[in-house]
């Protein structure tokens, strides 16, 4: 007999741990089966399981169990990465508390304290995901920096290399002055701060007495400056286009360029550029082959191209010096106060330079036109769809990818230096070497490039390299190209579009043949989580709280496509009551001597109630296997709850009480052994979903000779399971029923209160069901007696029509109809008052332009809530009359 409760901690652990000895999670190269299969974005070694992963790891979970489950040769890939700076900080931050720094230790030194971290500690998130219940296939788990991975790496740098499509180059980059290095756009975080738009003075050489006048939210950068810009239609400055200005504090002569990057609508339409601190003035700088002056070191302290009594200083001490300076000549103008977002590693937490320096590139504009082409094509489409627009943007508009970066942790550029600077790229140190010795005509010594590669580099080889190319492995020949990639819209250009360039370029063919871009989690309220907001729900929590399962079911049914999740801990415990509403029906089951009857088939039944929830099971398995193959997650997951909980829990289980407390023992066998077979069919269809209760629960009903859920197969229906005049009675009783208890609740009817019903207009069919169901809609409506009349409705009654029939309960003795009228009467006011709000707010231009897009969506929420509520009471209050 089962437990009287359902206890997911005394279950996930030790069945999670079976799953994994039994092999279940494993993919079977050789199997002639269809291959299945998605790449696990890789968490960062760093990490610790968020909501974000809870929500994307449980899809992919999702769909890895259903197509292993329907016959697929399924392979989830896990794996994680190695966090370029996140894990240097790291073990930076660890070897501070001892007191020592890398730079001391030495790169050796160094890179051996990263790995003894990464033994110790590196494995928190994928333990984590075994918690999630996640079921990749474990012993194929790769890491950036495995041996195979790292061969990868190397060869494809040089082979891009050789292709002219890898570089060295000196431009801009996100330079951050705390951990000296690049980073990427995805690691800027922008923060928006109060700061001042300074208005300068800049003398027209030659021309007495006449200045231009350019605003900057940065001064110290002006002493950069190597030019100044204006819009070639702005009638204000068409005389002085090909003059100089002498900058001040420099005396520097400069010129006046004309360039549409000035906009004459904003500030005083003249621009100063500083083509080498920033990348808007860099491309200007470009255009007009102005000179470059790199003012900053790698602190972003001003260096020896800056006056000599600047040198050295901060640039925010610099910038304050400059403002004196300039106002003591004259050239202040005026200072406005001025919000603007500026840029901040979001790991070291200081203001990101827009710097000049050489770094290594990659030609994504070559290597995007394939991956675009691609998604135009449809040979990778993305779902929702409309994500392909943010695709396009991105990749129509591709600038080259800074690759380099100033690190030790991570794979180190394949590039040795000579003496004289040149370079030799090569996937080993003697292939180098060996082109440097032809080179230079004897044996030279060579320096190894100090850097790394971007993160994001090795990630985009993942759907091939974790499969053992550059080597012909029978992985890459079976599982490439996967099928399905599960991620945020976040990173749609930093990992999924460069892992279509590198696919396709190498490959030669997309990585994968459909996105699935999922939205975010965010909090009740619709607020993006934070930790500085101190509304971060932590999964691991709820799981503690709930249970896994509840909180997989609960982020399935939310996730709606294109729509955000508001999270609320009411909806977890809501679902973790399903998962007890269906331990309870088996305990039921159990009682009532219901089992697995081996062999059975749902066919010949001679229960119309029996035929006919056999029937909808087969509907709602066709339900939820299209929506999965939509990938409408929140649709299967709703399916499945309507009919465990409502067709069967609460009507089924009801309907078929009276046959097992019967005399009729064939009914009673035929009613048991359907019970089973339906129970079973529901752990089959909600595993992929709640996978350690529905496991649980298989081998407590049916016993482990019959195997494990996990590799049960996916049910399939024949047509002859539906019985259409079945579902048509069986259907007809519950909305009949639901619609006096309708009636009831919404006119506060007390539930001791036993109702007389008078039927009018009943037909034939009507008839011959009220007298065959009789007792069960006595019983289940709460009737005191049921009368077929064809009069006038009694007065003070309550009518509603089901089909034909006008179903007529006489309440003026049960309850005060004129109070119930002025009841329904005082709550539609009360809510059409709340819809005149939001529609004020909503109809307030000041309002939808400032107002948060979750505020809004918030806002239509609740006015569609209140306004389906204010409909469902003026119905009631219509059947008042």
């Amino acid at each position: 007999m089962l437990d009287k409760t359902f206890s997911p901690a005394d279950v996930e652990s030790s069945r999670y741990e079976r799953w994994e000895r039994s092999g279940a999670f494993a993919a079977h190269v050789d199997s002639n089966a269809q291959p299945y299969t998605i790449m696990m974005p890789p968490p960062n070694v760093t990490g610790s399981l968020h909501m974000g992963h809870a929500l994307t790891f449980t899809l992919q979970d999702l769909l890895i169990r259903y197509h292993r489950m329907s016959g697929r040769d399924a392979l989830w890939q896990p794996g994680t990465d190695h966090a370029g700076i996140a894990t240097q900080m790291v073990v930076e931050r660890n070897l501070a508390k001892e007191g020592k720094t890398r730079a001391e230790m030495g790169r050796e030194a160094f890179l051996q304290k990263v790995w003894e971290w990464k033994a110790e500690s590196g494995g928190t998130i994928t333990r984590q995901l075994r918690r999630l219940g996640a079921s990749p296939d474990w012993s194929r788990e790769r890491f950036t920096m495995d041996e195979g991975l790292n061969a990868a790496v190397r060869k494809v740098f040089v082979e891009l290399y050789r292709q002219g499509l890898i570089y060295r180059d000196k431009r801009l980059v996100n330079w951050d002055p705390k951990l000296h290095t690049a980073i990427s756009d995805l690691e800027v975080e922008q923060k928006e701060v109060k700061g001042s738009l300074w208005y300068f003075r800049y003398p027209v050489e030659g021309m007495a007495d006449t200045y231009i006048t350019v605003a900057t939210t940065r001064p110290e950068t002006m002493l950069g400056d190597t030019g100044v810009a204006v819009h070639p239609d702005d009638e204000r400055y068409k005389d002085l286009v090909g003059k100089h200005v002498i900058l001040p504090i420099t005396g520097r002569r400069i010129p006046i360029v004309a360039d549409e990057y000035a906009d004459p609508e904003t500030g005083t339409g003249a621009v100063k550029i500083t083509p080498a601190h920033d990348f808007n003035d860099f491309e200007v700088g470009k255009r007009h082959n102005l000179p470059m002056i790199n003012l900053f070191d790698r602190d972003a302290k001003l260096n020896e191209h800056a006056p000599a009594e600047y040198q050295g200083l901060d640039r925010f001490v610099a910038r304050k010096k400059v403002v004196e300076e300039i106002e003591a000549l004259g050239l202040l103008e005026k200072i406005d106060p001025h919000t603007l977002m500026q840029p901040h590693g979001d790991r070291s937490g200081v203001v990101i330079e827009p710097w000049l320096t050489d770094q290594w590139y990659c030609d994504a504009v070559t290597l995007a036109k394939p991956a675009l082409e691609a998604v135009e094509q449809g040979k990778t489409q993305f779902v929702p769809k409309q994500w392909e627009n943010t695709y396009y943007e991105w990749m129509r508009n591709i600038q080259p990818w800074c690759i380099s970066r100033q690190l030790w942790w991570g794979h180190q550029i394949p590039a040795w230096f000579g003496p004289d600077g040149k370079f030799f790229v090569a996937e080993t140190e003697a292939e180098a070497q060996a082109e440097a010795d032809a080179h230079y005509g004897a044996a030279t010594p060579l320096t190894r490039d100090a850097d790394v590669l971007d993160t994001w580099f090795s990630s985009a080889l993942w759907p091939f390299s974790t499969l053992g190319w550059p080597e012909k492995t029978a992985e890459v020949a079976r599982y490439y190209p996967g099928d399905v990639l599960v991620t945020g819209f976040d990173i749609i250009f930093f990992w999924v579009a460069r892992m279509m360039m590198m696919g396709i370029h190498f490959m030669g063919d997309v990585p994968f043949r459909t996105i699935y871009i999922h939205a975010l989690v965010r909090d009740e309220k619709g607020q993006k989580m934070s930790k500085s907001k101190g509304n971060v729900i932590d999964p691991l929590d709820l799981i503690d709280q709930y249970g896994c399962d509840a909180l997989r079911f609960t982020l399935t049914a939310m996730a709606a496509q294109g729509r955000d999740i508001k999270l609320a801990t009411s909806r977890v415990e809501g679902y973790r009551n399903f998962a007890t509403k269906l331990w309870n029906a088996a305990r039921y089951a159990q009682i009532n001597q219901v089992a697995p009857v081996p062999g059975f088939a749902p066919t010949r039944l001679t229960q119309t109630v029996n035929r006919w929830i056999v029937g909808a099971v087969a509907d709602c398995a066709a339900q939820v296997t299209e929506a999965l193959e939509g990938y409408r997650f929140n649709d299967a997951a709703n399916a499945l709850y309507h009919f465990a909980w409502g067709s069967f829990c609460d009507w089924y289980l009801e309907f078929t009480k009276p046959i097992l407390q019967g005399e009729d023992e064939a009914a009673k066998a035929e009613t048991r052994a359907v019970t089973a077979w339906v129970l079973d069919q529901i752990l089959h269809l909600l595993h992929p979903i709640m996978p350690f209760l529905t496991e649980e629960l298989w081998e407590k009903l049916g016993g482990q000779d019959r195997g494990d859920l996990i590799t049960a197969a996916w049910p399939d229906y024949p047509a002859a399971y539906k019985d259409s005049g079945a579902q048509a009675e069986m259907d007809w009783v519950v909305r009949f029923i639901s619609t006096i208890r309708t009636i009831r609740s919404e006119m506060n009817v007390p539930p001791s209160a036993q109702l007389p019903l008078l039927v009018k207009g009943a037909g034939a069919d009507t008839a011959a069901r009220l007298g065959t169901h009789r007792d069960l809609i006595l019983k289940l409506a709460r009737l005191s007696d049921i009368t077929l009349t064809e009069g006038a409705p009694a007065t003070g009654a309550v009518q509603a029509v089901v089909d034909e029939a006008t179903l007529v309960l006489p309440l003026a003795d049960f309850i005060d109809l004129a109070k119930e009228k002025a009841r329904l009467a005082k709550e539609i006011q009360k809510l059409e008052g709340e819809i005149a709000k939001v529609d004020a707010k909503l109809g307030n231009p000041n309002f939808v332009d400032k107002a948060p897009p979750e505020v809004i969506e918030e806002q239509r929420e609740r006015r569609a809530e209140a306004d389906g509520t204010r409909a469902k009471l003026a119905e009631a209050l219509s059947r008042l009359g």
